[in-house]
């Protein structure tokens, strides 16, 4: 057949290339192309010896001095080395004689040994090239294509960097490995991976090491979002603060922490009072303008009442029976805690209203009358039994006829009305005062000087008035 045998020969692959002159030596084949290269096929690889910078022609190999001669037209012989050791090595994994392989190995030398590594790793064989290798950087390239982390953790450690490290957490993630991920993000300082895989796992402890390494490498952002998720408001607070974000710590002290909202005000007016100051005094400080923040009272009761709340972190298989806090009217809570509060004593109500009132200690107390409750709203009253319950102050109240030296009688009111020569007048002076003044006045007066002849004492206007 013109066209020849095609069974007469076993095609191992095809090179989209002109060869010129080649040389087989084993199973590798040499042979420079029209673009003036040295290269051998092995195994579907092709391998570059040299560049030529002319035209040259291989005249042989010599197996002996491991060397590779060309020649050009001018006669110029030139020699090139090529390890007879790495040709037979390749020749017998081509063969997949690993035996007769293993058994060459001794004899690469270790600046051959990568190339060989490499060659291993195109033919599939990713475990011999591991073994063969001696460079780190390929050696943990192959590590991690076998999923051998125990060998890539080694060598990222062996040698370190970040690289090495997001390259091994990003394996150990896609293998559930969290524990070895969390150690290589430590490492690489992946503080958004570490926040994605605290915040993930639910693990707190974690949560909040990443918010004190955030917080000590600059990465404020990372950092607020660790103490928020911790539900740390005062962290919080203290983090915008420290950068100057006195606005956003305002609105935060508002929102969580209404106590910290004057202290905030003030470094707010401070800053801000540096580029305009109309602004810096126009800001209103709660403590000064309490009609303009008319929940405030309400606001602080339940910061107080929410601070052990704000401490105590649910296990996340409770977040479906957790009502979210946008849906939460915290004020109200609040107000529905303090009406629902439970009855307490006469004796602390009226001790309560004492303080609040300050009256003297010789105000009269008798009776039963009812005292409204300030914890309630619903308009139920203590009343003061005279003989079940003891004194305001402590005193027993059983047959003693007196309480703070006054008769006990018929009389209902617990506060008797208040003494005429303790009432002050309209101008802020006591009725005592008054008296006194009216008696200097009379005992000064002169009645020889006042002439009566002209008054008509039957005029019933004069009194009328």
């Amino acid at each position: 057949d013109e066209d020849g045998f095609e069974e007469a020969f076993e095609v191992l692959g095809e090179v989209a290339d002109k060869v010129m002159t080649g040389v087989w030596v084993g199973d590798c084949f040499i042979y420079t192309n029209s673009e003036n290269r040295l290269n051998y096929y092995v195994g579907g690889e092709i391998v570059t010896i040299s560049h030529l910078d002319r035209t040259q022609y291989i005249l042989g190999y010599i197996a002996k001095d491991s060397k590779l001669y060309l020649g050009d037209k001018d006669l110029n012989v030139t020699s090139f080395a090529l390890k007879t050791a790495v040709l037979e090595y390749q020749t017998a994994v081509m063969r997949q004689d690993f035996e007769s392989a293993d058994q060459i190995l001794p004899n690469i030398d270790e600046e051959h040994r990568t190339r060989v590594a490499q060659f291993l790793e195109k033919q599939g064989f990713k475990e011999q090239a591991m073994a063969v290798s001696v460079d780190p950087s390929h050696k943990f390239e192959l590590a991690l294509q076998l999923n051998d982390f125990a060998a890539a953790y080694t060598l990222a450690q062996t040698h370190s960097s970040e690289q090495r490290w997001k390259q091994l957490s990003d394996l150990a993630l896609r293998n559930s490995d969290f524990t070895l991920a969390q150690k290589c993000m430590y490492n690489a300082k992946d503080y958004s991976g570490l926040l994605l895989l605290a915040s993930s796992l639910g693990d707190a402890e974690s949560m909040s090491q990443l918010a004190e390494l955030a917080h000590a490498a600059g990465k404020e952002n990372i950092a607020f979002t660790a103490y928020l998720t911790l539900n740390n408001i005062p962290k919080c607070l203290e983090l915008l603060v420290e950068t100057e974000r006195y606005p956003e710590a305002a609105i935060m002290a508002k929102t969580y922490l209404p106590s910290e909202v004057s202290r905030i005000l003030k470094l707010w007016q401070s800053d801000l009072s540096k580029r305009n100051e109309k602004a810096a005094e126009a800001l209103a400080d709660p403590l000064q303008y309490d009609n303009l923040f008319p929940e405030l009272q309400l606001a602080l009761k339940a910061e107080k009442l929410l601070e052990k709340e704000r401490g105590a972190l649910l296990p996340a298989n409770s977040y479906p029976t957790v009502t979210p806090n946008w849906e939460r009217d915290v004020l109200a809570e609040t107000e529905q805690l303090l009406t629902s509060l439970p009855e307490v004593t006469a004796g602390e109500v009226v001790t309560e209203v004492v303080k609040e009132d300050q009256p003297t200690p010789d105000a009269p107390c008798t009776g039963t009358e009812p005292v409204a409750d300030p914890h309630y709203s619903s308009g139920e009253h203590a009343q003061i039994d005279k003989t079940d319950e003891p004194g305001i102050f402590g005193e027993e109240k059983g047959d003693d006829p007196e309480i703070f030296g006054e008769e006990k009688g018929d009389d209902p009111e617990i506060f008797a009305e208040e003494k005429v020569d303790e009432k002050p007048d309209i101008f802020g002076n006591s009725s005592t005062d008054f008296l006194d003044d009216m008696d200097k006045e009379i005992s000064q007066l002169n009645l020889d000087d006042i002439n009566v002849d002209d008054i008509d004492l039957d005029d019933e206007q004069l009194f009328d008035d």
